[in-house]
């Protein structure tokens, strides 16, 4: 979030707190990219904040709402707010209950694997009109094909990047049983707490099958999950890769070393691509 509108930000998850009865007097913020994530206090509550235009809060809050409700490993709403989307000042904020991280952050295979496994038993029984992975993947293809919104992707790297969007979006597709999915479960969406390991940041919910949601995580973590494809989930990985490094390779993208990184991906997805056909 651009520094200018932090101030606001904090502004509005007071508010929000405010509105359901509890006190925030002080905030400590715990992240800040495309939204920011504070932690509230005396309320102990989070609070996840992110300009109108940038948001997907309602959906996020139906889908962990009806997840909470199952018993799936989530990282539940506040109970006291209830699940609400507050809008203050151009901000949407969400409210949600926070977990003590614990001292060791290490991340179990094992565990992961069935809170992972646990999770999608309980999306399967959710209800609610979600976008598709290949939408994502659509996304991505119209970046690269586009070269004034990347413009310093070369012809080849341009053609490599096309392809395999095209290609393995096409072939994970025909594999069937698909299913709603976290869409990142990546190390980066998973607390691990006192309840055990929970995951966060559902926004990016999809449907496909549950090796594109395998590709986020470890590669130790397939190992534990059962039921896996294993020509699935390679061709799952490389395009995920692919994703990520169409996203590198955007104009506008802000990450530190987008490029050098973007850069690295393309050699992964090339030396993938040959084992792949070897």
């Amino acid at each position: 979030m651009h520094a200018s509108q932090v101030p606001r930000a904090v502004a509005a998850a007071r508010s929000a707190a405010a509105a359901v009865g509890l006190v925030a007097d002080e905030s400590v913020v715990l992240q800040d990219s495309n939204r920011m994530t504070l932690r509230l206090l005396p309320c102990d509550v989070v609070a996840r904040v992110a300009p109108v235009t940038q948001q997907n809060a309602d959906f996020e809050v139906d889908v962990v709402h009806q997840l909470d409700r199952a018993g799936a490993p989530v990282a539940a709403l506040d109970h006291r707010a209830g699940p609400q989307v507050h809008e203050r000042d151009g901000f949407v904020v969400t409210l949600w209950t926070y977990h003590e991280p614990l001292a060791s952050s290490t991340l179990p295979p094992v565990g992961y694997a069935d809170a992972l496994q646990r999770l999608h038993a309980g999306m399967r029984a959710v209800e609610l009109p979600s976008p598709h992975f290949l939408d994502r993947v659509a996304s991505a293809r119209r970046l690269v094909e586009d070269p004034d919104l990347s413009p310093l992707l070369t012809d080849a790297d341009r053609a490599l990047l096309g392809d395999t969007l095209r290609t393995l979006g096409r072939a994970v597709a025909e594999h069937g049983h698909e299913q709603l999915l976290h869409g990142e479960p990546h190390p980066g969406n998973v607390l691990a707490t006192r309840q055990g390991l929970l995951f966060i940041d559902f926004e990016t919910c999809c449907r496909g099958p549950v090796e594109f949601d395998l590709a986020h995580a470890p590669e130790e973590v397939a190992e534990h999950y059962h039921g896996v494809d294993r020509d699935l989930l390679r061709d799952c990985r490389i395009l995920t890769l692919a994703v990520a490094t169409a996203w590198r390779w955007d104009a506008e993208d802000q990450l530190p070393d987008g490029i050098r990184l973007g850069t690295e991906w393309l050699d992964q997805i090339r030396t993938a691509l040959e084992r792949r056909r070897g």
